[in-house]
């Protein structure tokens, strides 16, 4: 296994929260602040409400050489609630495409399926999932064979 981190969802505060831990922990966002505008049309989901569009996707702060804090803000329109306490997943980043099936099949056993594993427009293999105990897990093997 590659990595894992903590995964922290805000409801439009997200990119706020990111510059207060940057502003204790130091660094540097990882790949810049992806946004929800950025995100290309797809088949089947409905185009992003305008006053989304500003809203993070995805951020990384690497904390340390093996941690780093990522988030995204949680859009209303796009079906995912949010509630103080289903705000944070871990995230992990198997070494292959095998693991990562096996960690999800594993995890989502007597559990339920956010996303079902699949390849992405960002270049990676991604699902996620909460197990029967109630955490949340998310599964992202980049640039997969």
């Amino acid at each position: 296994m590659k990595r894992i981190c903590s995964y922290l969802n805000f409801a439009g505060k997200t990119e706020e929260a990111f510059l207060f831990y940057k502003s204790i922990f130091g660094g540097e966002f990882k790949d810049g602040i992806y946004r929800f505008g950025d995100v290309p049309l797809m088949e089947g989901m409905p185009p992003v409400p305008e006053n989304e569009k500003n809203l993070v996707m995805h951020i990384e702060l690497p904390i340390s050489e093996n941690f780093s804090l990522m988030g995204s803000d949680v859009p209303q329109s796009m079906g995912f609630p949010f509630a103080q306490g289903n705000n944070i997943h871990i995230f992990i980043e198997p070494s292959s495409r095998e693991e990562t099936q096996r960690l999800f099949k594993a995890l989502s056993d007597g559990g339920t399926v956010s996303m079902d594993l699949q390849d992405t427009f960002w270049g990676a293999y991604y699902g996620s999932c909460t197990d029967k105990f109630g955490v949340q897990w998310m599964f992202n093997l980049p640039n997969p064979q």
